[in-house]
């Protein structure tokens, strides 16, 4: 999602050096330079970058070493085999969805029949190349000239050239009534960095709503911590979470979808847990012998009540989302913990208890706590062979320590 404002006039290349640079790195020597960085140490940069420049030109040189950079940041979130292979931008590589996550996306898509997809606002393709690789043909638009030409690279690259149509164009202009689905990513960056106000991403999301429910099936990718009321009751809201961390949250519109609904998906399990919202309170009670911790993507969607239901447990708090129940209680939703013991806050105590029974590795959870985990892990002075895991948190209002171990 690396893009200028996506209804803003885009520059001329005359006055573009960025993309003037970026061509360069598709010549042969740009291309062997970048073959040769591929593993280099940005700890030896400056002295890579003079040996470099006895042989290219300095601008070349650059620009060689700034890619170079950005693939390998790039990696956590393509892989080894892509990330080395396409091309970025500083803003690209930190706004472009994980390809877990989009290819997660392009299965929906797909599994629904969805035979082309407008991809709105593309950045450098990374769903465009997720929904190609589902098989789907994609338009690909992008309002800023470089945003595009890194996109169409990066699909020429991957071999998916005949699946994906780039255009950089303003993307309220597209005529989306040829496409089965659409695909709406806005700006959610500007000058001053995140923007937490929807109506100014860019398009706003007033408009993206709009373009999503003109078409027979449409994707809105939106952030995690989106308002609950910006969502329309014509959307299925989803929020992902990979490897435990939420990634991103997407409105779902069009046949195949449930509107109204909340629902939270676990990757790479592909676990999904969903129910018509809102759902009741759920009860709030004592500490029994199990706590339960809700995966992210559950707390976000508001399924916390779902959980509590299921394990036929409780809130320890009516503002903090840890379950506790008497009996234990699996499921890919939440990580469970036995509970050994729950005292009143206090650092003495909990130092005391930590070296009677010689915990020297200490996990520190905490919801609800002003406490930073790395500084009472530090006033604890660990030593000893056990280890332990503490919540510090409320319980019933009050501030509480419990601890105990991890289930299994």
């Amino acid at each position: 999602m690396d893009r200028v404002n996506a209804t803003t006039p885009a520059a001329s290349s005359s006055d573009d050096p960025a993309r003037a640079a970026f061509a360069a790195l598709r010549t042969p020597e740009g291309e062997q330079l970048l073959a040769e960085l591929r593993d280099h140490d940005p700890a030896d940069e400056l002295a890579t970058a003079t040996r470099l420049r006895r042989t290219h030109p300095a601008e070349l040189v650059s620009a060689a070493l700034g890619q170079a950079r950005l693939r390998q940041r790039a990696v956590a979130k393509f892989g080894a085999e892509d990330a080395y292979r396409m091309f970025f931008t500083p803003n690209g590589v930190e706004q472009a969805t994980r390809t877990s996550v989009a290819a997660h996306r392009a299965a929906r898509f797909a599994g629904l029949d969805v035979r082309s997809v407008a991809d709105l606002c593309c950045g450098i393709g990374g769903d465009a190349i997720a929904l190609a690789r589902a098989g789907i043909p994609v338009l690909a638009v992008d309002r800023d000239p470089l945003t595009a030409e890194v996109a169409r690279a990066n699909a020429e690259a991957l071999g998916l050239g005949e699946l994906i149509e780039v255009r950089c164009a303003d993307v309220t202009e597209i005529d989306t009534a040829p496409y089965d689905a659409v695909f709406v990513d806005p700006a959610r960056r500007g000058g001053r960095g995140r923007i937490f106000d929807p109506e100014a991403y860019s398009p706003p999301l007033s408009w993206a709503t709009a373009a999503a429910l003109k078409a027979p099936r449409a994707a809105l990718k939106i952030a995690p911590g989106i308002p609950h009321e910006a969502i329309g009751p014509e959307a299925e809201a989803e929020w992902i979470s990979d490897g435990g961390d939420v990634k991103e949250a997407v409105l779902w519109y069009g046949e195949g979808f449930a509107p109204g609904a909340f629902r939270a998906t676990l990757l790479p399990s592909g676990a999904a847990l969903s129910a018509p919202a809102p759902l009741p309170a759920p009860p709030v009670g004592p500490v029994g012998r199990y706590l339960y911790e809700p995966d992210g993507a559950v707390i976000r969607a508001h399924l916390v009540a779902d959980l509590v239901e299921r394990c036929g447990g409780r809130l320890v708090d009516e503002t903090i989302a840890y379950i506790t129940s008497d009996e234990p209680y699996s499921s890919p939703y939440v990580a469970g913990y036995e509970i050994t013991d729950e005292l009143p806050f206090s650092m003495k105590r909990l130092k005391a208890l930590l070296r009677e029974r010689q915990i020297g590795v200490l996990t520190v959870k905490k919801r609800g706590s002003a406490v930073e985990p790395e500084e009472l892990r530090r006033r604890m002075k660990l030593s000893g062979p056990g280890s332990a895991t503490v919540f510090l948190t409320r319980v019933a209002g009050a501030p509480t320590m419990l601890i105990g171990h991890p289930l299994g």
